[in-house]
């Protein structure tokens, strides 16, 4: 039977690193759970896999849509449960299942249904003209259980749950709901302190830019526009601040580390809330044999 080692948590807690020291003893592959790296050529930015590592250990689910497409999370769902049914290289050992953002995780672990409704732009665009306020009453009226587990100001989640519905004519929340993979699950979670971790994101910052993160940006903005979507997202922004001549290149590295800081406080508070994790400190020297006789216990005793 298929077995799965999941190793997520916040971003620069040394996930990839770890990940590829594990594939190489297992002699396994990795399945990423990153919701930036499935997108080509946004490379340095999003910490992606180098070549080098790659022909290491084989990776996927990374590199498998165009920037100027969107790959949903029902999408990836399907794309990552395949692989999973139908590893590359069988006869295999676990695979392992890294990343940081927490909804393909949950999508995979735990088996998330989610309604096969593309976004609709037209649709979406009507329904925000209406304003928050009618929206939500509108989904009130609609769907009352999405409603009561949407935030009022949550514009995005009251916006895809009407979406859905005048789609499908069905409210979201009877489309929704949990079927748990029947293969055995190990989730094994990074964590540090804080200061560690701000030191972490400082170091993986400035090795980006040093490793080409202006260019990268520069060349993604010439062929793609400034307007693409995925150039708003984290390291991409500040680059183009500054490559808009609005801030310097050291403001823009400030703000990359304090806008990852924030986002990792996010994904921290995420993670947390799923006991079923197994947290080890990322600062540990003793980390990687600690995982190990926890995955070898996984493997030969569950």
């Amino acid at each position: 039977m298929t077995k799965l080692i999941v190793i997520c948590g916040a971003t620069a807690t040394g996930k990839s690193g770890l990940a590829l020291d594990l594939a190489t003893r297992l002699n396994s592959i990795i399945l990423s759970a990153d919701s930036r790296q499935v997108y080509r050529e946004f490379n340095i930015g999003t910490a992606k896999p180098t070549e080098a590592e790659q022909k290491l250990v084989p990776h996927y689910l990374i590199d498998i849509c165009d920037p100027t497409n969107t790959m949903t999370v029902a999408d990836y769902q399907e794309q990552a449960q395949a692989l999973i049914a139908h590893p590359p290289h069988p006869p295999h050992p676990p695979l392992l299942f890294v990343g940081g953002t927490g909804l393909y995780i949950r999508s995979i672990t735990q088996g998330m249904k989610i309604p096969r409704v593309a976004p609709h732009k037209e649709l979406r665009s009507q329904l925000e003209s209406l304003g928050q306020r009618q929206l939500y009453a509108m989904l009130q009226q609609v769907d009352l259980i999405a409603a009561q587990k949407i935030h009022p100001n949550d514009l995005v989640r009251t916006l895809r749950a009407l979406e859905v519905f005048y789609v499908t004519g069905c409210p979201i929340s009877e489309q929704q709901g949990e079927n748990p993979p029947n293969y055995q699950i190990l989730q094994i979670g990074l964590d540090c302190d804080s200061a560690h971790l701000t030191q972490r994101i400082t170091q993986r910052t400035q090795k980006m830019i040093t490793d080409g993160l202006v260019t990268e940006v520069e060349y993604l903005c010439k062929k793609y526009g400034t307007d693409l979507p995925l150039l708003n997202t984290l390291g991409y922004q500040e680059i183009k601040q500054y490559l808009a001549g609005d801030i310097s290149l050291n403001e823009a590295k400030e703000l990359t580390v304090l806008h990852t800081r924030q986002f990792a406080k996010r994904q921290r508070t995420w993670f947390r809330a799923y006991p079923q994790i197994e947290w080890f400190d990322t600062e540990n020297p003793n980390l990687l044999e600690e995982v190990w006789y926890c995955i070898h216990k996984f493997i030969y005793n569950s």
